[in-house]
């Protein structure tokens, strides 16, 4: 009987293709890419493997269609000023992909081999666009709008990917580690070198235990604005 009734649901269950993308990113989230199996799939939907090849193609396919799903939102973002300026809209999408990899520690991984693998894929033709634009209203000369354009989109993904669990690290370093207690250590482990030898990681020490990585994140978009407005 409960094979039966398995079967019975199975049956009258209605599945879409953005169930499956959900539950994907469910178990992402929860265990990163070594998590979303087949069969992991199927028991959490109650389906056959069948359902989910129709309808997001292999796993490859459904991690794809996962970082899509997730970047095309972040995209979207729109400042909270209704009269944003270029570099208000610049920085509410880099914050917004910032947040999104904070969230969803396996997408840094992902978000890059898209970058890689698929320059002409929509996930990097969606961000270059968003940005692009947007460098355009900077005033860059269009001569230079590639270089200012990947510039931003380098920066974005190199410090965001600072944040984020990399798949298959082998540091030992446990990524549910005290923040605090990380950057407490060390702070107190460049303290402890050479004062003559290392001046600036002396000097910088207790900057490092009390930054906020938003924070310092949006100095860095700001820095990098500052740089193409002035390209020519």
């Amino acid at each position: 009987m409960p094979t039966r009734a398995r079967h019975t649901r199975r049956r009258n269950q209605v599945l879409s293709r953005e169930q499956i993308i959900d539950t994907a990113i469910g178990l992402l989230d929860a265990g990163g890419e070594g998590a979303l199996t087949v069969r992991a799939m199927t028991e959490r939907l109650a389906t056959g493997s069948g359902a989910i090849y129709y309808h997001v193609g292999n796993r490859d396919e459904l991690l794809d269609t996962a970082t899509e799903t997730i970047i095309t939102a972040a995209l979207a973002t729109k400042p909270a000023r209704a009269a944003a300026s270029p570099e208000d809209e610049i920085r509410a999408v880099a914050l917004a992909l910032f947040d999104a990899i904070a969230e969803h520690q396996w997408l840094a991984t992902r978000l890059t081999l898209q970058i890689i693998r698929n320059p002409a894929g929509p996930v990097t033709v969606g961000i270059f666009e968003r940005l692009g634009q947007q460098v355009g209203a900077l005033g860059v000369p269009q001569a230079r709008w590639f270089d200012a354009a990947s510039t931003l989109v380098h920066y974005i993904l190199g410090a965001v990917s600072q944040n984020a669990r990399i798949e298959g690290d082998t540091s030992g370093i446990d990524p549910e580690a005290d923040r605090e207690e990380f950057f407490d250590a060390t702070s107190q482990a460049w303290q402890e070198l050479d004062p003559e030898s290392h001046p600036f990681m002396h000097a910088i020490a207790g900057q490092m235990g009390e930054h906020d990585d938003r924070e310092q994140f949006l100095t860095g978009i700001a820095v990098v604005l500052d740089g193409l407005t002035n390209l020519r």
